[in-house]
């Protein structure tokens, strides 16, 4: 036995050795900001300094695409595999859990040795085993959803103070929300420094996403603008502003030289586009440049990337894990095969462009329960980007992809058609392997289920102002994938506000306190629902109850058989109105 530690002892001692070696990992991905929305790009208005000096020291990738709304850009970011391979094709409706057979950039980092963090939006699942702290991050700061005040966050969350999810359980929080996520990435890479630990921080804030609110320091410089644009402009600046103290942190720590620095986005812009959008066509969810061309900067000083130059050759968000797994010298995770490809030669070599592939990529934005062949899809390489299967266009002599010329060249065409239809034909199969919330898991004794994740043809209510709204009918219900884990005797807990907000079922709700910028979604007045009676069903089978006047939640029994399977939960009134039950907290019964 004690052989046997030793030799474990001395294979820990090695690979951490091994790791101490290679270089530290910051990744900066920001939420809704496009490419022109950087001064250093030639925003006429927006002033970024910060990421302006980065961007002079970086190599950039100045083709660098990834998919035209966040859950899928974070799914193929951190796998290596392409959006609608990892069943991350949707931002909602049970359509952003990534699937628990993907091995993730932070699995990859902590097999390798490092320590990983990760600070603020998620957006890849809130239940197990689709967290982040289940899919390989050893520190978690993060809001729940896709947003601060969306259903899954905590209750009347807005873009100040509040409370996070801290490692899983609800920690209140002072400040700007980019402010709090910048700062526990300070006090995470500050730990492993004095541990000795490399370490990789992916540090994500929910900003410049919707609703637009920012600290007033930051939006008064673009006051001349709408209420809207001046505060997605302000969040922009404080990015920039946490960006620039973070980096001196770095220089203070003495970490910058061996710290690959990366500063990217996760699609088009949302507001800025309309003001400034480098000439590129349309904007956030689009499949024209606009909506998917974002940038991207590098920068190592131990490991010579530096100097201010541009990779030309088109890139995109699959590529990024397997460039790391080189840079870091890490362990390429047994059995998968990335749909990207290591940059590490262009970084290096920027002018080596003769030597690289004329590659075809594609992006698409599906936002809807089951992907569509050929939907809001574009089919790219340096030059040529095929939209929709119909129309084509030069970037080379059009970037802002005003002229169709299909008819002019239908060789490209055939040639950008056959890929996609040799892509799709790959994955189509995958479409059906759904993503399933797990119930009684020992890693989940309480498993809290949101409208979010509802599978639903109609309107999913996935922020916290529509849940105040209380919308009724066929358009408001939808059902919840779930795996039962263990067979036996569960308690579900039925309720129309959350835990944390603790009223009665129904109970109205008044306005919440404002924040600076346009209105939270707290401050939309919660309407009263008059329920009778509550009833789940989970698989075959059901259980009902009746509602009483004040109460908080409703609670029910079933027996239940190990599996996957489908639960839909409602709230009936009297006259025969029909709520969907908003959140579900479902444990398994010693």
């Amino acid at each position: 036995m004690r052989s046997l530690f030793f030799a474990l002892a001395m294979a820990a001692s090695t690979l951490a050795c091994q790791a101490a070696d290679r270089p530290n990992v910051v990744l900066i991905i920001t939420d809704d900001q496009g490419y022109g929305d950087l001064s250093c790009h030639g925003n006429p208005v927006l002033k970024t300094p910060e990421l302006d000096r980065l961007y002079s020291e970086s190599i950039r990738l100045a083709d660098y695409h990834v998919s035209p709304t966040c859950s899928p850009t974070r799914s193929a970011f951190l796998t290596g595999h392409w959006t609608n391979r990892t069943g991350v094709w949707h931002t909602i409706m049970g359509r952003s859990m990534l699937r628990d057979n993907e091995v993730t950039m932070a699995d990859v980092f902590s097999d390798s040795g490092y320590k990983t963090g990760m600070f603020g939006k998620w957006h890849l699942g809130d239940n197990y085993p689709y967290r982040p702290q289940d899919r390989g991050f050893d520190e978690v700061l993060c809001h729940g959803g896709g947003g601060v005040g969306q259903t899954p966050d905590y209750w009347d969350n807005a873009y100040f103070d509040g409370s996070y999810f801290h490692n899983g359980a609800p920690k209140p929080v002072d400040g700007f929300c980019t402010d709090v996520f910048f700062g526990h990435a300070k006090q995470f890479i500050k730990q492993c420094h004095d541990d000795g630990q490399p370490f990789f921080a992916y540090i994500a804030p929910n900003a410049p996403h919707g609703p637009m609110h920012a600290p007033e320091e930051f939006s008064a410089p673009y006051a001349d603008q709408s209420v809207s644009l001046a505060n997605f402009f302000g969040m922009i600046a404080n990015i920039d502003h946490n960006v620039g103290q973070l980096r001196d942190y770095l220089d203070d720590l003495g970490l910058t030289e061996n710290t690959i620095f990366i500063f990217t986005t996760d699609n088009g812009s949302s507001s800025g586009w309309k003001l400034f959008n480098a000439g590129m066509k349309a904007g956030k969810g689009s499949e024209y440049d606009g909506g998917h061309r974002v940038p991207f900067f590098i920068r190592w000083p131990g490991g010579g990337l530096t100097g201010g130059k541009d990779v030309q050759p088109i890139t995109a968000h699959v590529d990024v894990l397997p460039t790391l797994i080189d840079l870091c010298d890490l362990t390429s995770p047994s059995g998968v095969k990335f749909d990207g490809t290591s940059l590490t030669g262009l970084l290096s070599d920027p002018s080596s462009v003769k030597d690289w592939p004329d590659r075809i990529l594609v992006t698409d934005s599906q936002r809807v329960k089951d992907p569509i062949k050929w939907r809001k899809s574009s089919v790219m390489t340096t030059q040529w980007r095929l939209i929709n299967g119909k129309e084509l266009y030069d970037i080379s002599s059009d970037p802002g992809q005003t002229t169709d010329v299909a008819t002019r060249y239908p060789d490209v065409v055939s040639r950008l058609t056959d890929f996609y239809e040799r892509w799709w034909a790959e994955l189509e199969p995958t479409f059906a392997q759904s993503t399933y919330i797990a119930l009684g898991a020992e890693q989940a004794p309480v498993v809290r289920l949101t409208c979010h994740d509802w599978i639903t043809t109609g309107s999913t209510p996935w922020n916290q102002a529509h849940v105040r709204s209380a919308v009724n009918g066929d358009a408001n219900t939808g059902f919840w994938n779930v795996d039962v884990a263990s067979a036996g005797e569960y308690t579900i807990r039925l309720r129309r506000w959350p835990e944390e907000a603790d009223r009665a079922i129904d109970s109205s709700l008044p306005p919440g306190a404002d924040v600076p910028g346009v209105a939270a979604y707290r401050t939309r007045p919660g309407k009263a629902i008059s329920p009778v009676n509550a009833s789940v069903k989970i698989g075959e089978s059901t259980a009902e109850t009746l509602v009483k006047p004040g109460d908080k939640e409703v609670v029910l029994t079933m027996q239940l058989p190990a599996g996957q399977t489908q639960m839909s939960a409602l709230f009936e009134t009297a006259e025969g109105e029909v709520f969907g039950a908003y959140y579900a907290y479902v444990s398994r019964n010693p």
